[in-house]
């Protein structure tokens, strides 16, 4: 990767710029308009939205205010877990859109797969969504489709369908990489992208992490997406502050080096959110 609107290629041939704008916790009303406006004059072209973020109509208006067109833009969403299931999941999809202010969607997610710890039938749930979201696929209403925070037993249904999953996003940062995970989507041609790719912050005061930046001559942010980047997975940092979301854009001038990479790929657990898929109560 060389630049920001570079990108990893789908399992239906269709590109992904290989870094997102996140949007979670971003303020919903002109704080996320500013920052969406502001993410794409720095470059960006991928925006990552979801309905439960509750800020899906000021980033569409931050998206409709900018100076990029549609067609040039990436745009994800997810359907919460209050939605899953067929019929909620077409009606879910079309607030979406509507709150977006689009009529297509580049890519549409599961956001937490139904589990066996609160559901005896997890698995149909999960397929049931998967139809509804196969067949807007099939009708040119998304243009790709995936899930995210699912774990290879929760994949394993789904890549049994017609249209296998092509992106799985999940946690993944220094400290939490999710190897069995990532190696499991790796073998099955699913693009893994990284939420809370700076552990919602924790990893900017990181000693390690501090000292093998300075060597760079960067900031701890910038090492962390562009150690994603040479891991083949996609970040999606979020902050709403001008300067970070400028910087954050700026990680193809260096290359972490196969020693400092080692180093950061053994860091142990640490910064991570604490969020287990088949554990959530939400």
């Amino acid at each position: 990767m060389n630049k920001i609107t570079d990108t990893f290629t789908l399992r239906n041939g269709y590109g992904i710029p290989c870094i997102g704008f996140g949007t979670w916790q971003t303020p919903d009303g002109c704080t996320a308009v500013s920052a969406v406006k502001m993410a794409t004059s720095c470059g960006y072209r991928h925006i990552d939205a979801a309905a439960v973020y509750s800020n899906e109509k000021s980033v569409g208006k931050g998206i409709a205010e900018s100076s990029v067109k549609r067609e040039d833009l990436f745009i994800t969403s997810k359907v919460w877990n209050t939605e899953r299931g067929y019929e909620k999941t077409k009606a879910a999809f079309a607030k979406t859109c509507k709150d977006l202010c689009v009529d297509y969607l580049d890519l549409y997610l599961i956001h937490w797969p139904a589990s066996k710890s609160r559901y005896d039938n997890w698995e149909q749930i999960n397929l049931d969504t998967w139809r509804a979201m196969t067949e807007l696929y099939k009708e040119g209403k998304i243009l790709a489709i995936g899930v995210s925070n699912f774990m290879p037993h929760h994949l394993k249904a789904l890549m049994q369908t017609e249209v296998k999953p092509m992106v799985n996003q999940i946690e993944f940062h220094p400290g939490q990489m999710q190897n069995e995970t990532v190696e499991f989507c790796r073998k099955n041609g699913i693009v893994v992208e990284a939420w809370s790719p700076l552990g919602t912050g924790k990893m900017l005061t990181n000693q390690t992490l501090l000292k093998i930046a300075e060597k760079y001559q960067k900031s701890v942010a910038q090492l962390c997406i562009r150690w994603c980047l040479q891991n083949e997975v996609l970040p999606l940092p979020k902050t709403v502050t001008p300067s970070r979301i400028e910087e954050n854009a700026e990680v193809f001038d260096f290359v972490i080096s196969e020693e400092d990479m080692k180093t950061i790929n053994a860091m142990e657990y640490c910064g991570g959110s604490g969020l287990e898929p088949d554990n959530v109560k939400f």
